[in-house]
């Protein structure tokens, strides 16, 4: 996966396999961009099809993690940072526009981050607003600094949580409290989003980092393979009946019982220690 400077952030890489996204521009409390968001779906793609990957962390510099849009008008503050797609011409003028620009490059992002089968972590050091309020919700994990505020807020402008931040919310929250959630424009504190069940971790500001990639290395070295067939089919029951749920989870049992990750699991209950997953992706490290 490529590393550097991009559109809105840095992406560095960690052992053993942690890819961490960090927003940079603080002094627009890391409003997005289609430009940002195009280069963040290159990047998760990248992360998608590199085995070197393993866990996909985000977060953000200064007191927000993201407020949303950038709706200044100001071009973009990215000096030096590398565009990993070409830019295309603005199309939110008229109706059509809109859908289509929705459809096509907004919403697109937070559909990467749910079809992405590594595990993703949200570490929410600050401010989550719309747009990075459901990337935020898009990420497996949660982890969210003492000090973060999130939400939605869209109709404080007349807008829609148009990225997605409905259906995201209904999973968590269910229908009726997500009724509230929305149209009350709640901004709630971390622990407020802890007992809703928005978070699942609300952390000192200083340790959250710490924490974030703590669990990252927890998950990373986890048997990489069954933890990805077992995220997808997680959020496949979730929208499936019990048959197909039953089913689903039969065909990618049926990869993951093969599996050297499997038989080194085995192996080592039978020899009472403690097992050593992922070596197929160590073999080829250092092939």
């Amino acid at each position: 996966m490529q590393t550097g400077t991009f559109r809105g952030f840095d992406l560095t890489m960690h052992d053993p396999g942690i890819g961490l996204i960090t927003f940079n521009q603080p002094d627009r409390l890391n409003g997005m961009t289609q430009g940002m968001k195009r280069d963040l779906i290159e990047t998760i793609l990248q992360a998608q099809m590199d085995d070197s990957v393993r866990i996909v962390v985000f977060t953000g510099s200064g007191r927000a993690f993201s407020a949303g849009d950038d709706i200044t008008g100001r071009p973009p503050g990215a000096v030096g940072a590398t565009a990993l797609v070409p830019p295309i011409g603005a199309g939110h003028d008229n109706p059509i526009g809109t859908y289509d620009g929705l459809r096509a490059l907004s919403q697109p992002l937070n559909v990467a981050i749910r079809n992405l089968d590594k595990i993703s972590i949200a570490a929410i050091n600050g401010v989550a607003i719309q747009t990075g309020f459901s990337l935020a919700l898009s990420c497996d994990f949660r982890i969210a600094s003492a000090e973060a505020r999130m939400g939605s807020a869209t109709l404080r402008f007349g807008l829609l949580p148009d990225e997605g931040g409905q259906f995201l919310l209904t999973q968590l929250l269910g229908v009726a409290k997500t009724m509230e959630f929305l149209l009350l424009n709640r901004i709630v504190t971390a622990n407020e989003a802890h007992d809703l069940g928005l978070v699942h971790q609300v952390v000192p500001a200083d340790q959250m980092m710490e924490r974030a990639m703590d669990l990252a290395r927890q998950l990373a070295d986890g048997p990489q393979v069954s933890m990805r067939l077992l995220k997808r089919s997680v959020y496949n029951a979730s929208e499936m009946t019990f048959a197909h749920a039953l089913d689903d989870i039969a065909s990618k049992t049926a990869i993951s019982d093969h599996h050297p990750d499997a038989i080194e699991g085995m192996r080592a209950f039978q020899q009472k220690r403690t097992p050593h997953f992922n070596q197929w992706l160590e073999r080829e490290a250092t092939s």
